[in-house]
């Protein structure tokens, strides 16, 4: 699948360079590591590039995280193949449970979670059109980025509801 407009509008507003990452370079590899996850047909394509110790390591966010956030979003909203949607979802879902390291500004983990929540319906959508494990992984997302307030907590019931109903559904029909 090719890189959609709204990714590529989403990568150039960041300046990457100037972005620490986990891996303890500058994050100016990260707009190649997401193309790669969004281009990849299998995931052998993806070898060697993954956001796992880049956006988030060991429980741990780095500067260059809050960006990485929305340009997932970005992806997300894009569209991306299943392959694709996985990573990316399973990439938000770590880094929906992780600090900013110590010694570092909170602020990290508060940008992230305002990030995912400009991108709650986003998140909506999968969680209530994708199938059982993508709404379980977008209930653990929100629950993890504490996105809070009632209509979060009622979409949280559903998308756990849709992944029980999907589940029982699948199992049903062997």
């Amino acid at each position: 699948m090719a890189v959609g407009e709204l990714v590529r509008a989403e990568l150039a507003r960041h300046d990457w360079a100037s972005l620490r990452c986990g891996c303890g370079d500058d994050a100016e590899h990260l707009p190649l590591m997401f193309e790669t996850i969004l281009e990849a047909g299998t995931p052998r394509d993806m070898i060697g590039y993954t956001l796992e110790d880049h956006v988030e390591c060991n429980g741990s966010l780095f500067p260059c995280s809050p960006p990485a956030v929305a340009v997932i979003l970005a992806a997300l909203a894009s569209g991306p193949s299943p392959l694709a949607r996985g990573v990316l979802l399973q990439t938000l879902w770590y880094m929906s449970g992780c600090d900013a390291p110590s010694g570092a500004s909170g602020t990290i983990a508060e940008e992230c979670r305002a990030a995912a929540d400009r991108g709650f319906w986003v998140l909506a959508h999968i969680g209530l059109a994708g199938d059982a494990e993508e709404a379980e992984n977008v209930a653990e997302i929100c629950a993890g980025f504490g996105l809070g307030g009632e209509r979060y907590a009622d979409y949280q019931r559903l998308f756990r509801e849709r992944a029980v109903a999907r589940t029982k559904r699948r199992h049903r029909r062997f």
